[in-house]
């Protein structure tokens, strides 16, 4: 552990992600010798993470302390609280993971694909369950209200005292689905004292209050009715409530849906399983099904609303979905809003899908898309019913942070009393005071699920300078004496430069010539064939071509090089000249 100060007689808070950020929400509790988890997510890679699918928080800290893991609580099922947790398991084992039913069904099919079901234990709970974890830890389920159903906030009772982490909330007073957040037990928490409050940022630069999810509806409603030909819905996959309000809408003007892109396919199916999305059978039609339906009866439920590369409307969008094309009088509605740093890629599909003939329906002024989280309002409520001695902003970025530790202290909370961290601080939480007493690591770990393996940093360089710069590769044949047996191949990939190709060859083989001809002894120590470094050679060749290249043409493209060698080594006749047994054509790379 990095620069830790750290009383072991204290309780210890380390967020891993969600802090200065959005998305990867995971957290850890750590006291004496035991470590439970709080949600663990993941975020979507920028354009510049070429190959990345998926980015995770650095896990060092926890793949060294993995005896210490008693557990795991989930607060709600959004991927960017769950969907790290198949990736963890393929590192350490989490024994036991509580969550609430619809979270913990989408877990379930998660691991069971990833291949790691049998590395974990999954317990579902309801609302005022109370949990056990290790001999430290005993979770309570509050329930509150978000933008996906069986959300929750968890008081954790510590042997100091207990610790109130919201999870993602807003306080909606008219739930869709009727199950509203269960404030009584949070004043009952504040009345009896909460130690630390740690609390969702997300919305603390908003004044006043988050609408209800309900207040959607009539918008939605209005705008359906306006569509005269085929109607395509797109939302994020997990929000159950907007998705049992567009089916709703459906029936009552006589649409039949079809839903498209896998992660809503899985979360219909085990909503509806579960009882949260309520609909006649014959609502939901595959694709096929509505192909010969009149436009004006159709409503596409799609994926895609943050613009995803691969998600069923963007696809749409770039006329590359093989059943789907859009026509002159079709209707897109987006019922969401850009999360931070999905913006160019919505408009890009807006404007694309508005090229080919859709009208399209967007924007906040709308009144389409609500917030699942709190405005400050709601924050300064969760304030006053939990009365913390000690406050911690989570959850946002720094602005977020900042602004949601000034609500708190207009609330009365003293300034000495709360925090304003970084993911991989370690919060040293006693009964008297709160402090930032140590760090671990906090970086990023970046996957691609097409390989199923990790990109580490100096891959990830390698595909970015590729992608800016181009590539050059070399192919040489050099000989047991270390000599070129002829003039290398250099080929051209991306590169803009103004050198001709056959110019920039000469330059490359007598480059190679004068390495081979100054260092060649370093490689074949003795003269002896065998004891010729191979290896070596190549990586000496390939970082000095790649430097003189990058110098000589003022760019800096990635060099690979391509050395082929002779198979065998020459054999020692009688008078002790040496012959070659046959000619090479091993190539190393």
């Amino acid at each position: 552990m990095a620069k830790n100060e750290a009383n072991n007689s204290a309780l210890k808070i380390i967020p891993l992600g969600g802090l200065h950020e959005i998305g990867k929400n995971t957290c850890l509790f750590e006291y004496d010798d035991e470590i439970i988890l709080l949600d663990a997510g993941l975020a979507f890679p920028t354009e510049a993470m070429h190959g990345v699918n998926i980015v995770l928080p650095d896990t060092t800290y926890l793949r060294e302390n993995r005896h210490k893991i008693k557990g795991m609580i989930v607060t709600h099922g959004h991927e960017d609280h769950i969907g790290g947790i198949a990736f963890h398991l393929k590192q350490f084992d989490i024994p036991v993971i509580y969550g609430p039913r619809l979270a913990m069904a989408m877990l379930e099919g998660k691991l069971e694909e990833a291949g790691v079901r049998d590395r974990t234990e999954i317990r579902t709970v309801l609302p005022r369950d109370v949990v056990r974890i290790g001999k430290n830890f005993l979770v309570e389920y509050i329930r509150n209200t978000h933008s996906i159903a069986d959300s929750f906030t968890v008081a954790i009772h510590t042997p100091l005292g207990v610790v109130i982490h919201t999870g993602d909330f807003k306080i909606d007073h008219t739930p869709v689905d009727g199950e509203k957040f269960d404030l009584q037990r949070l004043a009952e928490h504040g009345e009896k004292g909460v130690l630390c409050l740690l609390s969702d940022s997300t919305n603390a630069e908003t004044p006043g209050f988050t609408p209800s999810e309900r207040s959607v509806y009539p918008n939605l409603e209005r705008v359906f009715s306006q569509a005269t030909g085929r109607l395509f819905v797109t939302t994020f996959a997990s929000s159950v409530h907007r998705i049992n309000m567009i089916l709703d809408i459906a029936k009552k003007q006589n649409r039949v849906v079809t839903v498209v892109g896998r992660s809503m396919l899985n979360l219909i199916a085990h909503a509806r399983n579960l009882g949260y999305i309520k609909c006649e059978d014959n609502l939901l039609q595959p694709l096929h099904a509505v192909r010969n339906l009149p436009d004006e009866r159709v409503l596409v439920l799609t994926t895609g609303s943050q613009g995803e590369t691969m998600a069923a409307m963007t696809r749409i969008a770039n006329k590359e979905h093989p059943h789907i094309k859009i026509r002159q009088g079709d209707t897109v509605v987006f019922s969401a809003n850009p999360i931070p740093g999905n913006t160019i890629a919505v408009v890009n599909t807006i404007d694309k899908l508005m090229i080919q003939g859709a009208k399209v329906v967007y924007g906040r002024d709308k009144g389409i898309h609500v917030s699942g989280h709190g405005c400050q309002e709601e924050q300064k409520l969760m304030i006053a019913l939990t009365r913390p001695k000690f406050f911690v902003p989570f959850h946002g970025e720094h602005r977020m942070l900042v602004k949601h530790a000034e609500t708190a202290q207009s609330m009365g909370i003293p300034a000495e009393n709360m925090i304003i961290i970084q993911n991989g601080d370690i919060v040293e939480l006693t009964e008297d005071a709160i402090r930032v007493a140590g760090k671990v690591p906090s970086g990023i770990e970046l996957v691609d699920t097409t390989s199923s393996g990790m990109v580490s940093a100096k891959v990830l360089q390698e595909r970015q300078r590729m992608a800016s710069e181009g590539i050059i590769t070399i192919a040489a044949a050099i000989d047991w004496n270390g000599k070129l047996l002829a003039k290398p191949e250099t080929h051209l990939r991306g590169v803009v430069t103004s050198v001709e190709r056959s110019l920039l060859q000469t330059w490359v083989k007598q480059r190679i010539e004068e390495i081979l001809t100054v260092r060649w002894s370093e490689f074949a120590p003795g003269g002896e064939a065998a004891d010729i470094d191979w290896g070596g050679l190549q990586g000496t060749l390939e970082r000095e071509l790649q430097r003189s290249i990058r110098r000589e043409l003022q760019c800096q493209p990635s060099v690979t090089l391509l050395m082929q060698i002779p198979d065998e080594p020459p054999v020692k006749v009688a008078d002790g000249r040496r012959r070659r047994t046959r000619t090479a054509a091993q190539v190393a790379s």
